[in-house]
């Protein structure tokens, strides 16, 4: 056996690395699954023995990860545990960095500040070498022209969607054509140009796409709508034909 005094002090930061972008894997993968998974699965999935697997498990509970299961019953992972430090690939930096980028462009205010805390939390726990990467990342948004929707709007609208309330809306057609809805808004897609409201309108009794520049004004009601926001956007999915 090697021991560590006898090891390069480089080649140990690498072995210390490798190992927690390991431990940080089984995580995700854990995550990933609702139901016990078997030890075999996750060695596999990981491309290591089950013996390090069964030694990664013990360290992550050691940790402080509540991850339930034995050896040949499988493991589950209860939600709430965060594998300090926080480790990302080269690939999923510059990711973060062109999402927050875009966000910081093309989204309102409030998102836009979000995107700016979260990469500054993002930050401070990377370890050095990842944190330059972060920071000085070659990857850029070019310029656009977005049809323009009051921060306010896009806030109250952001609002209704997660309380899974109702919006009262006064809307034009692309005619000009003026009409009250009654809307279950589930979705806020921003595009280039526009930003889309995706809803199920009471008047039409259908699952509609509103355009934010076309609401002339917004009102969120007290009222939650009677089914789940998952559900109406698995319809939604399956209407677009995307599974």
């Amino acid at each position: 056996m090697i021991h560590d005094t006898l090891l390069p002090f480089s080649l140990i930061q690498w072995l210390i690395v490798t190992r927690a972008e390991r431990l940080l894997k089984l995580m995700q993968l854990l995550r990933q699954y609702r139901y016990p998974v078997s030890g075999k699965v996750l060695a596999e999935q990981l491309e290591i023995s089950l013996r390090t697997l069964y030694r990664d498990i013990a360290s992550l509970k050691a940790q402080g990860a509540e991850i339930d299961g034995e050896t040949g019953m499988g493991y589950v992972l209860n939600p709430g545990f965060l594998l300090p430090p926080l480790m990302f690939s080269d690939e999923e930096i510059e990711a973060i960095v062109l999402g927050s980028r875009w966000v910081a462009q093309k989204a309102d205010s409030d998102l836009k500040q979000a995107a700016q805390s979260a990469l500054a939390k993002i930050s401070d726990v990377l370890p050095l070498e990842l944190r330059r990467q972060l920071e000085f990342s070659g990857l850029m948004i070019g310029p656009g022209e977005v049809v323009a929707t009051s921060d306010a709007v896009l806030s109250e609208i952001r609002r209704a969607i997660r309380k899974e309330y109702k919006l009262d809306i006064s809307y034009s057609d692309n005619e000009g054509k003026a009409s009250q809805r009654l809307i279950w808004p589930i979705g806020l897609g921003f595009f280039d140009q526009v930003r889309i409201v995706i809803a199920w309108c009471e008047l039409r009794q259908a699952l509609r796409h509103f355009r934010t520049d076309r609401i002339t004004s917004l009102a969120v009601t007290p009222k939650c709508y009677p089914t789940s926001r998952q559900a109406l956007y698995n319809e939604w999915r399956q209407m677009r034909g995307k599974y």
